[in-house]
């Protein structure tokens, strides 16, 4: 599913329907994929390659969100309005991944898990693609694997999601447990 808004009234890491929400966002010029240069993006379209992360999301029982922006600002206050509201992020800023510390301070603040995905190799292209500012504030960060790196990172971040619930859980029945004794 995409939607061009936050969800208005879902509780914190929920969607409206009561799905843990995964919100994928990508950056500058990742709306023209399926015209840039197949040899680094392949020829996924930006709809094909949502359909596909939404697919496998909402196999797993999640609802997932996605928003494309070429404005960083407009990025920035994307994360702002997730960085309670989804508990997972996937993230690709495009070229902002190699300078932007506003995006790299505004993932900081994202409560859940955020995964930083990038379709070509930047670490095998141009010196200057191989900085990416994000990188320490994500949990999971796949680069080179095309579409496919964004299926693995929805499962690693529901992975992620459900081994911080189970701590969480264990943690609460075992204060509980000492309160109790």
């Amino acid at each position: 599913m995409t939607r061009s808004a936050p969800p208005g009234g879902a509780s914190d890491e929920e969607s409206l329907e009561g799905r843990p929400l995964l919100a994928l966002l990508h950056g500058v010029n990742l709306g023209l994929l399926g015209e840039r240069p197949a040899a680094h993006y392949g020829t996924v379209s930006l709809p094909e390659l949502e359909r596909l992360v939404t697919e496998e999301a909402e196999r797993l029982g999640w609802e997932c969100v996605c928003h494309q922006t070429d404005h960083e600002g407009a990025y920035v206050e994307l994360i702002h309005s997730y960085r309670s509201t989804a508990a997972a992020v996937i993230v690709n800023p495009g070229a902002w991944t190699h300078y932007s510390y506003a995006i790299r301070d505004a993932l900081e603040l994202v409560k859940g898990p955020v995964a930083e995905v990038h379709l070509s190799d930047i670490e095998r292209r141009e010196e200057w693609r191989r900085v990416s500012v994000v990188a320490d504030v994500a949990s999971v960060r796949i680069v080179g694997q095309g579409p496919e790196g964004y299926v693995r990172a929805v499962h690693d971040l529901v992975e992620l999601v459900k081994e911080a619930r189970r701590r969480a859980e264990g943690g609460r029945d075992g204060a509980e447990a000492e309160r109790a004794g």
